[in-house]
């Protein structure tokens, strides 16, 4: 195999396959991971729910742009990777603030009674909403889906994949990017750090400018719901400040107390203390108590300052290119940004607003 290509992708997440799968058909591709698989950190740990409102401005921007593709998949599955969910928001009359917050510029949400709002989920307690909406267009992805796809479609096309391939020492010389590892050394004239909470790393191996990134952790649990109660077709239910949410999980309910702990870069595992309290919240705004949990488990979620990827290439390095920063929205936003990153580094038009492109450009924090 060639170790030279036209583009050097770090990260085998659904940013580093989804960029992968839109470029190969232009140009060679090698990805290196350095796992022993695809997806074994953020992507394979996501709650995998399309929610439109869901992030900033430029986010919703990005959700709207990925949508056709979730729900067309045309070349990375043969059906939608989408199934119906719908999201609700429930607020205490302490969380009116941040429930008006998140309806500000929101499309396709609907204001509901306390009443209809414990008739779609049952287990609510009526006498804590104040206030509820829901959005009943958002789904449930098929993350492993969409990787696996994405993964296929470059390979289909020529890209080449290597695991278990950490980046070890990165160097510019003579117009290409160097890049080794345990499996050899790799160049290519542009690196994409699509590495998720290891990017800021990735950028300093090579000599590049840090964005500030930093990883925080995610937890979540499974419970089992009350003897007897289907809780296949329920929404999810989250709180208006972010305290706590739970999803239908085959079955079962997935609790997480939305928890944001700034960690290094690591193979994340929940806090103990930190998911008793999340599961205190949420057992305060529920009938069910929480009797066990049969597992649990941790995932991070990379940051700036602005809390917007970043996306484009460095104003401090040349053919050094960000796909970073995703947050919690790296699935639902990988169909566009996958896209973005295929046209900005082949020179392309993009259907994305410019104001959009603008607010991920990693010249923002020049």
């Amino acid at each position: 195999m060639s170790n030279s290509a036209d583009f050097l992708i770090i990260g085998g997440g659904i940013a580093g396959a989804g960029a992968a799968a839109r470029l190969a058909p232009h140009a060679s591709v090698i990805l290196l991971e350095m796992e022993d698989a695809l997806g074994r950190h953020a992507t394979g740990r996501s709650a995998a729910i399309y929610i439109r409102n869901y992030g900033n401005q430029t986010l919703r921007a990005l959700n709207a742009a990925s949508e056709p593709v979730l729900k067309q998949p045309e070349g990375i599955s043969e059906e939608s990777l989408l199934t119906p969910r719908g999201e609700m928001l429930v607020a205490t009359e302490d969380e009116l603030d941040q429930f008006n917050a998140y309806l500000e510029g929101a499309e396709g949400m609907e204001a509901l009674t306390p009443d209809q709002a414990v008739e779609l989920f049952p287990l609510l307690k009526r006498e804590a909403i104040a206030a509820a909406a829901i959005e009943h267009d958002a789904q449930d992805i098929d993350v492993d889906r969409l990787l696996q796809g994405f993964a296929r479609l470059a390979k289909k096309h020529g890209a080449k994949f290597e695991t278990d391939a950490p980046a070890q020492t990165i160097r510019r010389d003579n117009g290409l990017w160097h890049v080794e590892t345990p499996k050899g050394s790799f160049q290519a004239p542009v690196l994409i750090n699509a590495a998720g909470a290891w990017a800021d790393t990735v950028a300093g191996l090579a000599g590049v400018a840090k964005v500030g990134l930093v990883p925080m952790r995610r937890s979540a649990a499974i419970v089992p719901p009350p003897d007897g109660v289907d809780v296949t077709r329920w929404p999810l239910v989250a709180s208006a400040s972010e305290s706590w949410y739970a999803k239908p999980d085959a079955g079962k309910l997935m609790v997480s107390p939305a928890d944001e702990d700034p960690v290094e870069p690591h193979d994340a595992w929940p806090d103990d203390m930190v998911l008793a309290e999340g599961l205190y919240r949420f057992e305060q705004a529920v009938t069910m108590p929480v009797t066990r949990v049969e597992r649990s488990w941790a995932g991070l979620r990379s940051f700036v300052s602005d809390r917007t990827p970043v996306v484009g290439f460095a104003p401090d390095a040349e053919g050094f290119f960000w796909l970073a920063g995703q947050g919690g929205y790296g699935v639902q936003t990988a169909p566009a940004l996958s896209q973005l990153t295929a046209d900005l580094c082949l020179g392309h038009p993009s259907p994305l607003a410019a104001d959009v492109i603008a607010a991920l450009d990693p010249a923002r924090f020049s």
